[in-house]
């Protein structure tokens, strides 16, 4: 990276809100998994809408990782007003440009409804299903464009990677790790920073930070929602596990069968190469 300081970091972002402008709406549309059901045919239908409409100053669309309720593909959110869509089809969407983003209507098909009591919510935050959640590794997924760099490091992305490089020593970052508490998720709980710690004291050989994306549980998709909607949370913490280890190489292990995965990690690699 070029960015060598957190004042360069800071400034970056500051250089980045300056250029956004005015406050546009933002249509955050799931672009992996809810792609099974048409999701890409709804961006592709909003983006000519707008363009139609020469809305480009005043709707941003963006397409996103996963935002969690694959139940109800395609899914999509409103910002700032927090509305949230589902089974969204092409056909919904002038109405929605029109009298949702114009008009502030709400389209009650379109409106989650609780399956038990039949109550609708019509904002995000308030559907049962995400409202007692706390995402803490899928914090991006479903708000920024995997694509986009930028968006990452408006929601302070890289921040650990320049703190690490610019004010900690690989000792103290192992630290910091250790008083976490992180622990492996693989059953045994082991600790990460002490992993760190081992492989930090190992005196031979070439070291290695290997990331293991693959998933053998059946139905488990994790790793691959956090490749597709927020690659760059990985590559960060690959950079700061291999800072604080003394290794200069590492790996993906990700299954040829995660396509969109490979090819917004492979993006996200390319672009950060530039910076």
């Amino acid at each position: 990276m070029k960015i060598k300081s957190a004042e360069e970091l800071n400034r970056h972002r500051q250089e980045l809100k300056e250029k956004s402008g005015a406050a546009k709406t933002v249509v955050r549309i799931c672009a992996t998994g809810c792609r099974a059901f048409g999701a890409l045919d709804v961006l592709e239908a909003f983006r000519a809408e707008v363009a139609a409409g020469k809305l480009e100053k005043n709707i941003e669309v963006r397409p996103t990782g996963c935002h969690g309720l694959c139940a109800k593909a395609p899914v999509l959110a409103i910002d700032p007003s927090g509305i949230f869509y589902q089974q969204v089809s092409p056909k919904d969407v002038p109405d929605i440009i029109a009298k949702t983003i114009l008009k502030g209507e709400l389209i009650e098909k379109l409106v989650h409804a609780d399956l038990k009591t039949g109550k609708k919510y019509p904002l995000a935050e308030d559907i049962p299903f995400f409202k007692e959640q706390m995402k803490i590794v899928l914090r991006n997924c479903g708000h920024i464009d995997p694509l986009n760099i930028d968006h990452y490091f408006l929601r302070d992305g890289y921040s650990a990677l320049v703190k690490a490089l610019g004010a900690m020593k690989p000792g103290e970052v192992i630290e910091e790790v250790k008083k976490s508490g992180l622990r492996g998720r693989g059953g045994a709980g082991f600790l990460t920073g002490k992993k760190w710690e081992f492989v930090k004291n190992a005196k031979d050989g070439k070291k290695y930070v290997i990331c293991n994306a693959d998933e053998g549980d059946p139905g488990a998709f994790m790793d691959r929602s956090v490749l597709e909607g927020d690659p760059h949370s990985v590559l960060e913490g690959m950079l700061v596990a291999a800072y604080a280890m003394g290794a200069d190489e590492g790996y993906v292990y990700v299954r040829a069968e995660y396509p969109i995965a490979v090819a917004n990690l492979k993006a996200a690699i390319a672009k950060l190469e530039e910076i």
